[in-house]
């Protein structure tokens, strides 16, 4: 590891640590002023006086993990610029999210947004939901640490395990101690960090070969593509599947996930709420398209010698963090400040993570047991809610180190279950907000059903090898096996934007050839249909699956008979109640 020192010297640790000395500085200074964290309503919802920026920043921070800027350049870099068509759903998503769910989050004022599934439906749909997203958050924190860990650690000579261990740690420390205001003020720092990482690269690109020419290249290496409007379901990427199914996706994200809710209730004013929500998609796709370009800058550097074809990475999320200081490395503080801007992605959503998972497990789990006790002791519920972000912190680098452990199984299975939730939570909130015939059984039936589902066709084995585009070694030099010292052999982490694995995109890593698929598909013609379905497909299929298994279900077994205004979206019209008819509980609730 000799020569990966000289990629990341002094000062680059310097830059390093910093950073995570002002995140954790950050969480010192919210524990000692203004209330000190010690009501619930300040360390979970921040008093509901955060300002409309910080929140706008840090749900973008939130939404654009490591892993996922990691995965955005690579995808750019190997299969060309489709994807950017995947920020005209941020569009068309985010009124969808601003005046559809927002609102009945806001009139409910709930801290956790499964409260909602108990007065809609009942305790069994509220608590299956949040065991699902429980589940998934956990896993996906593990790799969330893991991931960028491996990728930078092979390139830049950064301990793996220091790595995960300054990461978690740093981050489980100021989210324990200054609460949901720390989080969103960190987030906004660290998203600052994020975009500093991301131009830093493209600044580079643009001053070797100026933007005309990045253009041309990726034009002659057929990387710009931006109008496949291909209907194949099964089409890795087209204007359908990313404009439409993006749109699920976003919404499952931002509309009913419980990390990002609870930030938008965090605004005292519901216009407010929906104006951070509105600022944050040009800061969003900002970020998206000059990572996207970043992708396109690396191709330009590698058009005539592939890094991972030349034997020089061996991993497609090692492209980014290799060109960093392949170009830079000799910049002291360049890499650090690359490698802290990654990491930044990291520590905002794991910190969102510990702060909602904490959220969920006490109003959800622990309350509904003893409700007349934590009423009647909020400091109970506070300290509690402490202790569970640091437990759940723990938890955090304890599922990155036993990721590290058992390999791509656990994180294919881990990330699978992260795309395939998506749908048919979002799903099961849409029937309860605009669908009022739907009851607690057919809710549950759809949940359980788009579940196994999404779940379906997401381990479904073997997938088609996805279409490369061309690369090649014609213009490499002789590498120097000296060189090769610096890498470690990782195992292949593939991510897309909504945290889905992209199965098999390292070009010599494939599950199938092209002959060899055609084999398949001939001897199991159903089941290959499904399984090719393109990723970005999944979460529409699934929310499809689980409503119109809820509404069959609900249908049949008698409908929802009470309507309570307050639960649905404002433009649903409700059956006629008796003039003296007061809101009580549904008979439906404790029964499936």
């Amino acid at each position: 590891m000799e020569e990966a020192d000289i990629y990341f010297g002094p000062w680059d640790y310097v830059v390093f640590a910093t950073v995570l000395a002002i995140s954790s500085g950050i969480g010192v200074y919210y524990r000692l002023t203004g209330g000190q964290q010690k009501t619930f309503k300040e360390y979970m919802m921040a008093d509901k006086q955060m300002p409309v920026l910080p929140v706008a920043f840090s749900l973008m921070a939130s939404f654009m993990s490591a892993i996922t800027i990691l995965g955005v350049a690579k995808e750019n870099y190997m299969f060309g610029t489709q994807f950017v068509v995947i920020n005209i759903s941020y569009i068309i998503a985010t009124p969808i999210v601003c005046y559809i769910f927002l609102p009945v989050f806001f009139k409910l004022q709930n801290i956790t947004v499964y409260k909602y599934l108990e007065r809609r439906f009942g305790m069994v749909t509220r608590t299956c939901a949040s065991l699902a997203f429980t589940l998934q958050m956990t896993l996906y924190m593990g790799i969330v640490l893991y991931a960028p860990a491996i990728a930078l650690s092979a390139v830049t000579g950064l301990s793996q395990t220091l790595s995960i261990l300054s990461i978690g740690i740093v981050c489980t420390f100021y989210s324990t101690l200054g609460g949901m205001k720390a989080v969103l003020v960190t987030d906004v720092f660290q998203s600052l960090l994020m975009f500093a990482a991301v131009f830093a690269v493209i600044t580079r690109g643009v001053l070797d070969f100026g933007v005309a020419e990045i253009f041309r290249i990726a034009q002659e290496g057929d990387r710009l593509e931006f109008l496949n409007v291909s209907l194949d379901p099964r089409e890795r990427h087209t204007v359908w599947s990313l404009a439409i199914g993006g749109i699920f996706v976003y919404c499952s994200l931002y509309g009913v996930n419980q990390a990002q809710v609870q930030r938008l209730l965090t605004i005292g004013t519901l216009r407010k709420a929906q104006a951070s929500l509105w600022i944050q998609w040009p800061i969003l796709t900002c970020l998206s398209l000059s990572t996207s370009f970043a992708g396109l800058v690396m191709y330009a550097q590698y058009h005539k010698c592939d890094p991972i074809k030349s034997g020089r990475i061996q991993s497609s999320d090692q492209i980014l963090p290799f060109y960093v200081v392949e170009t830079m490395g000799s910049m002291p503080g360049l890499p650090g400040l690359f490698v802290s801007g990654i990491f930044s992605g990291s520590l905002s959503t794991v910190s969102s993570a510990l702060n909602s998972l904490s959220a969920v497990t006490v109003q959800d789990y622990i309350m509904p047991c003893a409700p007349k006790y934590f009423s009647k002791d909020e400091k109970l519920s506070t300290w509690l809610s402490k202790i569970l972000a640091m437990v759940y912190g723990g938890l955090c680098i304890a599922m990155a180190f036993f990721t590290e452990l058992i390999g791509a199984g656990v994180l294919q299975a881990s990330l699978t279950v992260f795309g395939a939730v998506g749908g048919p939570l979002l799903a099961i909130f849409t029937m309860g907000m605009m669908i009022p015939l739907v009851n607690q059984k057919g809710a549950m039936s759809g949940l359980i059903l788009g579940l196994c589902f999404g779940l379906w066709i997401g381990f479904g084995r073997p997938k088609p090898p996805p279409p490369f585009k061309p690369i090649t070694t014609e213009g490499c030099l002789a590498v120097n096996s000296s060189s090769l010292d610096i890498l470690s052999d990782v195992e292949n982490l593939l991510l897309s934007i909504n945290g889905t694995m992209d199965e098999s995109s390292d070009y010599n890593n494939m599950e199938l050839t092209p002959d060899n698929f055609t084999d398949f598909e001939e001897s199991i013609p159903f089941l290959h249909e499904l399984y090719a379905i393109s990723y970005m497909w999944v979460a529409m299929f699934s929310f499809l699956v689980s409503t119109i298994t809820g509404v069959l279900v609900s249908a049949l077994t008698g409908g929802n008979q009470i309507h309570d205004p307050e639960l649905y979206a404002s433009f649903i019209k409700l059956p006629a109640e008796p003039d003296d008819y007061k809101y009580k509980q549904r008979s439906n609730r404790s029964t499936l």
